[in-house]
């Protein structure tokens, strides 16, 4: 199916609400890039039956989308051969040791990182999903020069290009996150303490800045539910303004989603 084919599904209003400026765009790329089609809240009901549940078509999507990054990973993985690890250490926050001069040393989530040429290993494991690896390599690869963190927070739509990540945000971190701590501000502010969080001063039920890299801290704002007055529980998160510097805007939001992950998984 082409975009144009595509477009005929959707509402053709422009709303935005997918994280896409225009309905022709979400169309463009979830036919040529695989993004999930239900990012548009209108789009179920008027799809045909062989585009919903096809199961045989979403797993070739599934296949087609993880060799993709399983050979950005490798490429990513290339690029670290040219590179001084030695002197980018310091830029990253990570470790370097001379009897071991092929690895750095750094925290993910709280979670020991070993990286080098040959490889990435988190908790002494290689990770099971490409994209972590891809994450962890462009922190290293595509900064090392970059402004460390100064506490001047932005959201996401303070960023540049950032329109069509909002949305994605919100779905794979912020509304998550909310939903799991909806009246259990408490229990969050523990959790982010064994992230290494560190509380901060705002206006909201719970506020902590976590470090998910040593040069990638998250500002996580939550305000709970008020059921008498019609409020569900929000999340809202913030980035340093500087993070471009370390990270590109996929990276950035795959961050945000493996924060609320790691949340959701020690709230057990």
């Amino acid at each position: 199916m082409n975009p144009y084919q595509f477009l005929h599904y959707t509402p053709g209003t422009n709303c935005g609400e997918c994280g896409y400026p225009a309905c022709l765009a979400f169309a463009a790329v979830v036919t040529k890039a695989g993004v999930r089609a239900d990012l548009c809240p209108y789009l179920k009901d008027t799809l045909p039956p062989e585009l919903l549940g096809n199961k045989a078509s979403e797993n070739a999507l599934d296949r087609s989308q993880e060799k993709r990054e399983l050979a950005l990973a490798t490429h990513l993985r290339s690029k670290m051969q040219g590179l001084d690890l030695h002197n980018l250490a310091p830029r990253l926050g990570a470790n370097w040791l001379a009897e071991e001069p092929e690895l750095l040393r750094f925290s993910f989530l709280s979670r020991p990182v070993q990286l080098g040429k040959a490889g990435v290993f988190i908790n002494g494991e290689p990770p099971t999903d490409p994209r972590d690896q891809i994450l962890l390599y462009n922190y290293v690869a595509a900064s090392g020069g970059g402004r460390k963190p100064e506490g001047t927070w932005v959201g996401m739509e303070s960023l540049p290009n950032s329109i069509s990540k909002i949305r994605t945000l919100a779905t794979y971190c912020e509304e998550r996150i909310a939903e799991r701590f909806s009246g259990r501000a408490g229990r969050l502010i523990e959790l982010c303490a064994a992230l290494d969080a560190i509380p901060a001063e705002q206006n909201a039920a719970a506020a902590a800045i976590i470090p998910v890299l040593p040069c990638l801290p998250l500002l996580l704002l939550f305000w709970d539910a008020e059921p008498e007055d019609g409020f569900s529980a929000k999340v809202k998160i913030l980035f340093d303004q500087h993070v471009l510097d370390f990270l590109d805007l996929e990276s950035l939001v795959f961050a945000a989603e493996r924060t609320a992950d790691r949340l959701l998984e020690l709230d057990c």
